[in-house]
């Protein structure tokens, strides 16, 4: 009997060291902030912490605002992004919830007690039971190790999330400088294809123009208003979906804008062996890759509480009139019609299906780093094309039509279709360069973080 209470002693111990267990400071936001902040180049966080009160937000508020005295480029639009996007922030908070978890687990259940009262016959019969669950101490230190698991694995995929949001906001901040500048280049053919439909009224009453030809002006003037409208209505779009991700409104949403993208670098980044750096560089695959060995602890876990599931030990004390008796109470669960087979292949098959989403997910890895490098390289060399080629022979064409339209060697109709053409040219270069920046910025998505080898070249 004395061997008993002291394994009471010894469990109440475990239970009083287990409860001792707490909570970090942070719930696991400094390794998170530390990550996202390798990876794209920005910090996460004001004074390495999440916001909690009108201090902080007022903290936050600073840095905002003082970003915002300046047109935006893109590595502060990926700041305030990744300071001030509520879903992000929503993400963050994720990891105190997985924290939690993972310090719950660390203790051990705590006791039952029973109480029990009766009299009759002028005695009085009291009954005091203290039962431990022997099975959740057993299992209490593999359990810890699942939810260690799983806390790394929540941390991999709150960083993957604002690697995204970073990316989002990369992107979306190359559209939004590209639209804006696009539709300032419409207006500015608007303006010159209404001059060319006042000069062809001019031209037709004076009897040099036919009619049809002063209707081809008219139409084309009437094509760059409708294109103007097309190209405000993309930009208006395009600057509130960036808006959505940096997390403004009111006054703050009148932020300003760079007027055009930045250059096309010198030379494209070389990089080797793409597929292989995005499987070991990736964080959603590095999560995966825990949560397969999570899912094969709990398969284990599960394989050894398979035939015993309750497991309860109690020390009992009874009191009859004057007599007082002391015993123990063993309470077993007895596997007589559940055997746990059907735990046992649930575990089994959640494991093999986590083993294939593994698979898979490298497979997409793999893929996805391999389309976005040729399209880097594609946009790029495309890019360049409009840059040393198209453009020059345009300006070349250009040039050579005035001076033969100023030498009379040259009709007014050919002069303003060369126009046409040219600001056809000038439009695909804007298109072509963004469509680069925005390779880019897929490129680094598809790696796992920017690319060191492209420090000094991002927008």
């Amino acid at each position: 009997m004395t061997s008993l209470y002291k394994l009471v002693g010894g469990v109440s111990l475990l239970a009083l060291l287990g409860g001792c267990a707490s909570l970090s400071g942070d719930g696991g936001f400094g390794a998170v902030a530390s990550v996202s902040e390798q990876r794209t180049g920005a910090p996460a966080s004001v004074a390495g912490r999440l916001p909690r009160n009108e201090d902080d937000a007022r903290a936050l508020a600073a840095v905002i605002g003082k970003k915002l005295e300046q047109p935006l480029s893109a590595d502060d639009a990926v700041q305030v992004a990744l300071l001030n996007n509520r879903g992000l922030q929503a993400t963050y908070w994720s990891l105190g919830v997985a924290e939690a978890d993972l310090v719950q687990a660390g203790r051990v259940q705590n006791p039952v007690l029973d109480f029990k009262r009766s009299h009759g016959g002028g005695e009085v019969g009291i009954e005091r039971t203290l039962t431990f669950n022997l099975v959740g101490l057993i299992t209490a230190p593999m359990a810890s190790r699942i939810e260690g698991r799983r806390f790394e694995q929540t941390k991999l995929l709150v960083s993957n999330e604002a690697l995204k949001v970073a990316a989002d906001t990369r992107r979306a901040w190359v559209d939004a400088v590209a639209a804006a500048q696009i539709a300032d280049y419409a207006k500015q053919v608007e303006a010159s294809a209404q001059a060319s439909a006042e000069l062809s009224e001019r031209m037709r009453k004076a009897g040099n123009w036919s009619a049809l030809d002063m209707a081809r002006e008219q139409a084309y003037h009437a094509q760059t208003v409708a294109d103007v409208t097309h190209t405000q209505k993309a930009a208006v779009a395009a600057r509130e979906k960036l808006t959505r991700l940096l997390g403004l409104s009111g006054e703050q949403a009148a932020y300003r804008l760079p007027d055009h993208l930045p250059d096309l670098p010198a030379a494209p980044r070389e990089l080797a062996n793409v597929e292989q750096a995005a499987v070991d560089e990736r964080l959603d695959i590095q999560a995966a890759k825990l949560d397969t060995e999570q899912t094969a602890s709990t398969l284990g876990l599960t394989r050894t509480t398979r035939f015993i599931n309750v497991l309860d030990l109690g020390a009992v004390r009874n009191t009859d009139g004057p007599t007082a008796t002391r015993g123990y109470e063993l309470t077993l669960e007895i596997p007589l019609f559940d055997w746990g087979s059907a735990r046992v292949a649930r575990a089994e098959a959640t494991y093999m299906q986590s083993v294939n989403q593994l698979a898979q997910a490298a497979v997409q890895a793999r893929s996805e780093a391999r389309a976005s490098y040729a399209d880097y390289r594609a946009s790029y060399d495309l890019a360049r094309h409009y840059r040393d080629r198209v453009l020059p022979l345009r300006k070349q064409i250009s040039e050579q039509t005035l001076l033969r339209y100023n030498g009379m060697l040259m009709s007014v109709f050919e002069l303003l279709a060369d126009a046409r053409e040219q600001a056809t040219a000038v439009s695909g270069y804007i298109g072509a360069l963004r469509d680069y920046w925005i390779a880019q910025a897929n490129l680094e998505a598809a790696q796992g973080g920017r690319l060191s080898t492209n420090k000094g070249v991002q927008p």
